[in-house]
């Protein structure tokens, strides 16, 4: 089996909500760093096999297939084609798990994967707001089977890990002691 690795890496510039990079559209954030990738490694733009980008909320600015409009805006091969992943919070690592498991199955040689959100532009649960003119209230109302499932619970990240706190017995400041280290590793 072919091994995956990673050759190299840039991340966007970072900022506060409403600051500075507050007006810089996602696909010139995502066009600078791929533009940069390319040029730095000297593989032709031609030669990529995919690009692999997470995102989540992709509406408004970010709807579309933000990664190969990244890849377009950057001015690169219209002949690569991109793919956009939301797995939420995970999107971008699931990008980079997808991309690793193509090159390890023998389907693409080189893959570029990341991500890019613009919080400014596109807040958090932006889809789900989007979505209310139209009558959808929260992404379960209606569902039979999450009904069935989980009665009229509409389960968040909060609530979620709230539960899995109680089914595992872990105690606040043991997750508090445990989000410091991290944080202190990191």
């Amino acid at each position: 089996m072919p091994e995956a690795y990673i050759v190299d890496a840039i991340r966007t510039p970072t900022g506060k909500r409403r600051g500075s990079l507050a007006e810089v559209h996602g696909a010139d954030l995502g066009a600078h760093v791929l533009r940069a990738i390319v040029e730095r490694n000297a593989i032709p733009d031609v030669d990529y096999d995919d690009v692999m980008f997470g995102c989540l909320d992709a509406i408004g600015p970010l709807a579309g297939d933000i990664a190969r409009t990244c890849w377009l805006a950057a001015g690169l091969s219209d002949e690569v084609p991109g793919t956009t992943i939301d797995r939420q919070c995970g999107s971008s690592q699931q990008a980079v798990h997808f991309a690793a498991q193509a090159v390890m199955a023998g389907v693409n040689d080189v893959v570029i994967a990341g991500g890019v959100q613009t919080m400014s532009k596109i807040p958090i649960s932006a889809a789900m707001i989007a979505a209310q003119p139209l009558g959808f209230s929260d992404p379960f109302s209606g569902s039979q089977g999450w009904t069935a499932r989980y009665g009229d619970v509409q389960v968040s990240q909060f609530n979620s890990a709230q539960m899995i706190a109680d089914k595992w017995k872990i105690s606040r400041e043991q997750m508090e002691a445990f989000a410091l280290e991290s944080h202190t590793r990191a």
